[in-house]
C-alpha cells in the first residue's frame, strides 16, 4: 500500500546554492552578503577558496545527486510527489522554483532545507526566504517546512557510520573533534524557541554518536565540539574555538590522532572541503598529528529514508493523524511550526569594511 501524500503535492529542496564557474563566484558572494557593507576587494579574497577548486562550489552538484537519490525512495514506496529544488543565493534561485511550482498547479508542498539544526541562519532565514518568493509570485504554493531533523536516528545513524570509518584509520586512543559551523554567541542566546538552541542541539547530537560508538566498541575517547568559517568583525565573539586551534591543543597535549566529523553539514559544501579537507588537513599534516575526516551524509541511504520518512511524517500530522516522531537524545523531536519570535535576526552594525 502506498504511503498517503495528501495534503501535499510536491516536495520542494531549499538549500543554500554555490557558483557553477569561475565568472560564478563574485556575483555569488554580493548574494550571499548583500547588505552587510563588504567591499569587493574582500570578497575577491574570499573567492579564491573557491578558485582553488576550479571556481565551482560542489554543493549544487550534490544537491543534484540528493534529488536523484530522492525520487529513488519514493519511488520504492510508490510516493508518487513531483520534487523540485530552488537555492537562496544561486540558481536556482527560490523565486524562479517557486514561479515553476505555481505554473505546475502546486498547490501545498513540504520543503525539506539542506540545515539541520535551529537558528537564524540555518532555519528562520529560510522561512523568510520562503515568504518573500511566495509575495512575488502570483498563486504561489502553501509551503510547510520539515521539522529539525539533526536528533534523527537517520541523521545521527549515519555519522556513527563514517565515524566509525575514520577511527579505523587512525592510531589506537584518537580523539572526535565534532565541527559545525561558527555563529555569533548572540545568534546562538536566541536560536530555538528557548535560547541556545544551536548549541544544544549539536551537543545532543555529538553526546549521541560518542554514545552509540563506546555502545558499540566498549571504549571511551576524548570529544569535543568545535567550530569552521568565523566570519564577520573581530570585535563580534563568535562560538569558539576553532578547528585549528583545537588541533593544536591536541598535539600539544600528546593525542596520538583526530577523527574530524562534520555534524553541522549535511553533504561536503565548501566549508568541509576548504576548512576542513584543506586548511585543518594542513594544519594537522604540520603538526604531525594523523587527521581523518568522517563522510557527511550527501546521499547515505540512511538520510534520504528519513528525508522520505519526514515528508511522510509531515503529511500525515497535517492530516491530523498521530504519527511516530523518531528522535534520539535529549532535546526529544523538533516542532512542526516555528513560533513568530524564534530565532530573531541581529541587528547588523552600520555597513564597515568586515571580514567575511
Amino acid at each position: 500500500m502506498s504511503p498517503a501524500a495528501p495534503p501535499y503535492d510536491a516536495v520542494l529542496l531549499l538549500s543554500f546554492g554555490g557558483p557553477e564557474k569561475p565568472e560564478d563566484v563574485l556575483p555569488f558572494l554580493q548574494n550571499v552578503t548583500r547588505g552587510r557593507g563588504i567591499p569587493d576587494e574582500r570578497l575577491k579574497e574570499v573567492g579564491e577558496h573557491y578558485y582553488a577548486f576550479g571556481g565551482k562550489s560542489p554543493i549544487n552538484d550534490q544537491n543534484r545527486e540528493l534529488l536523484t537519490a530522492l525520487r529513488a525512495s519514493f519511488d520504492e514506496i510508490g510516493l508518487d510527489l513531483p520534487i523540485y529544488w530552488g537555492n537562496r543565493n544561486w540558481a536556482p534561485y527560490l523565486t524562479d522554483t517557486m514561479r515553476e511550482m505555481a505554473a505546475d498547479g502546486v498547490r501545498r508542498a513540504v520543503v525539506i532545507v539542506t540545515s539541520a539544526y535551529p537558528s537564524y541562519s540555518g532555519c528562520r532565514q529560510y522561512r523568510e526566504n520562503l515568504e518573500d518568493a511566495a509575495r512575488e509570485v502570483p498563486d504561489a504554493p502553501q509551503i510547510d517546512k520539515l521539522r529539525h531533523y539533526a536528533n534523527h536516528p537517520g541523521f545521527v545513524g549515519s555519522f556513527v557510520g563514517s565515524t566509525a570509518e575514520a577511527l579505523d584509520r587512525l592510531p589506537e586512543g584518537s580523539a572526535i573533534a565534532y565541527v559545525t559551523h561558527s555563529i555569533p554567541t548572540a545568534m546562538n542566546a536566541t536560536s530555538g524557541p528557548d535560547g541556545n538552541g544551536y548549541l544544544d542541539w549539536h551537543l545532543d547530537v555529538a553526546a549521541e554518536i560518542t554514545a552509540e560508538l563506546e555502545r558499540r566498541t566498549g571504549r571511551t575517547r576524548r570529544t569535543d565540539l568545535v567550530y569552521c568559517s568565523r566570519s564577520g568583525p573581530p570585535q563580534v565573539p563568535w562560538l569558539e574555538p576553532d578547528v585549528n586551534d583545537h588541533l593544536e591543543a591536541l598535539a600539544a597535549e600528546g593525542v596520538p590522532g583526530v577523527a574530524v566529523v562534520p555534524i553541522g553539514f549535511v553533504s561536503d559544501h565548501m566549508e568541509v572541503i576548504y576548512d576542513l579537507d584543506t586548511e585543518a588537513a594542513k594544519t594537522a599534516e604540520k603538526l604531525g598529528l594523523p587527521m581523518a575526516r568522517a563522510a557527511t551524509p550527501g546521499t547515505d541511504e540512511k538520510f534520504v529514508t528519513m528525508l522520505r520518512d519526514l515528508v511522510v511524517e509531515r503529511a500525515a500530522a497535517e492530516r491530523g493523524e498521530q504519527p511516530a516522531r523518531p528522535c534520539v537524545g535529549k532535546l526529544g523531536p523538533a516542532w512542526d511550526d516555528c513560533r513568530h519570535d524564534c530565532c530573531p535576526p541581529l541587528r547588523r552594525p552600520t555597513p564597515q569594511k568586515e571580514a567575511v
